[in-house]
Order: structure tokens, then sequence, then C-alpha cells
């Protein structure tokens, strides 16, 4: 059962049921279900059969073996659609269609400036003191937008990059920690991007998924090839290889620009001066249910 949390991601969405939802029908800890999602840990035969039962609910005709094969097939089994390189974004998410459309006309004119292999450089948010990388590719595709693949620590990250107002906005998908992503970068006006700085949003991969902004850098490490898929294909070995830089930026000036000041409440909080985050200590999100009741 390859990307099981992949899966059942998919899954879920087609029967329309959240993963609380799916733990009380289950009987289940929606930790537990957290973690099937995440892909740390596969559900027993048991607890499979039962889930497999109570997707079958919903979907007739749903069988253990469909968990079988890869995430395309299991999604068309479900009637889901999963989104390709080559596709419009906007097909999917309609409210961005202006910003689309703003970014299309400026890839018209010089989509290239960013097209690349690149290399980010970025803050880790559960190791201190640490740099982590990733490594991908951005290339323009048949609807005329920039595709942007980006691989770490196993995980492939996948989306868009629309440059617009005089900055590239970038949004991104991990189908298996199922962990959006979105950056700003600082745009360039000369022909060819080596290195971008900008501002990341993101939920941690922690047991809170905590909610962080950090500085990232974006730095060229090749230029494509004639062969999409090989290009696409390549960034494995890339993570792997880990090729330098073309125009590099020294590790000092690195450190400088990725480990600020982010203020008290991060230090309060334990996260040092390195990122901006939510967490459980200094957080003050609650809700309201009722007359009175708050939590």
């Amino acid at each position: 059962m390859g990307d099981f949390g992949g899966k059942l991601a998919v899954a879920l969405k087609a029967i329309s049921l959240s993963r609380v939802a799916a733990a009380q029908a289950l009987g289940v800890d929606k930790s537990l279900v957290g973690r099937w999602l995440s892909g740390s840990v596969h559900p027993t035969e048991h607890n499979l059969a039962r889930l497999t039962s109570l997707i079958a609910e919903r979907q007739p005709g749903f069988r253990m073996a469909d968990w079988d094969g890869d995430l395309d097939d299991f999604a068309g089994r479900l009637g889901i659609a999963i989104p390709k390189r080559g596709a419009d974004p906007g097909v999917m998410l309609p409210h961005l269609r202006p910003l689309i459309e703003i970014a299309r006309e400026e890839i018209g004119r010089r989509g290239g400036t960013y097209e690349g292999f690149f290399r980010t450089a970025r803050p880790s948010l559960l190791v201190p003191d640490t740099v982590f990388h990733e490594y991908g590719v951005v290339r323009r595709n048949e609807a005329g937008l920039l595709d942007v693949a980006m691989r770490g620590s196993g995980l492939l990250f996948e989306g868009w990059a629309l440059p617009a107002h005089n900055n590239l906005f970038v949004f991104l998908y991990d189908s298996t920690g199922l962990s959006p992503l979105s950056i700003v970068f600082r745009g360039v006006a000369l022909p060819k991007a080596m290195v971008l700085e900008g501002i990341m949003l993101l939920a941690a991969l922690d047991a809170g998924r905590t909610p962080a902004a950090m500085p990232v850098l974006l730095e060229r490490v090749g230029d494509l090839s004639d062969d999409p898929d090989a290009d696409f294909a390549a960034i494995e070995a890339m993570e792997r290889d880990q090729p330098p830089p073309m125009d590099p930026v020294s590790d000092e000036e690195i450190r400088r620009r990725l480990f600020r000041d982010a203020g008290p409440m991060s230090k309060e909080a334990g996260t040092g001066d390195r990122v901006l985050a939510v967490t459980s200590a200094d957080g003050i999100s609650r809700g309201a249910a009722g007359s009175g009741l708050r939590g």
C-alpha cells in the first residue's frame, strides 16, 4: 500500500469525512488517524478492514484490494482528480484567478527568469540552529504557468509559482505529510534569477502541527534541459548529491539572513530567535460555542 497516507486523504475527501469524524466512526483516537494520514504508521489489518467498510458505506463497491496500486488509480476509483504538472491552478482554486491571469501575462513576457533547478535554505523548525535544504525544479507548463517540485527529507512538495507585483508567489502541497506551504519571494528584474529571498509560511510536522513563518533563500543550482520529464525526475538525485549553487551565498551570509531576531514571544516559546511560530506555550487561539462557553 504505497503512499497510504495520501490514499487515505483522498478517500476522506471523496466521502466528505474529516479525520475527527473518521476517528469517531472507527472508535479510535483522532491522533491515530493523523498518524495514518502522515504515513508514520499504517493501520492494523483489523482497522484497515473497518476503514474499508466505512468508505464502502459511502462508496458502494469499494473493497480492501482497492488500497493496492498507485495513488492515481486509487483516486480515479473514488472519482477524485489528482492535480498534474501542467494543470491550471485556477481550475482548482478559482478565487486565485485574478492573480493567475496577472502571473500568466508576466510569465509570457519573462517566465524564463524563474525557470531552473534551485536549492532552498531555511531554518529547521524542529532542530534548533540548523539550516535545512530542499532541491527542486521550476519550469513553465502547457497552461503558461510555472510548475514547482521540491524534495527534502523524502517529502515531495508540488505546486505553482506565480510572478506578480514584483514578487514570486509560491503555493505548494505535500501529499505525504498533508502539508500546504506558501512562500513570497522578492522578484528580480534581470533575465535570470540566481538568488531569491522570501518568507515561508507552513505547519510543521510535529505533533501539534505548529504554524510558523520563517525566512527562506532560493539559490539556482543549474539550468534546465530540453526534456521536462527528465528534469522533474532529476530532483531525486539532486536531493542525494546536493549540488552547489551557481552563484553561491556564503554560509555566514545565509545564517545572518535566516537566523534573525523574531522577537520576545518566539524566545519565550522556546523557539529562540529563529522563526515566528504559534506554539501551545504562547498561543491565545480559542473558540466559542453558545453563550459564555469559550476555550
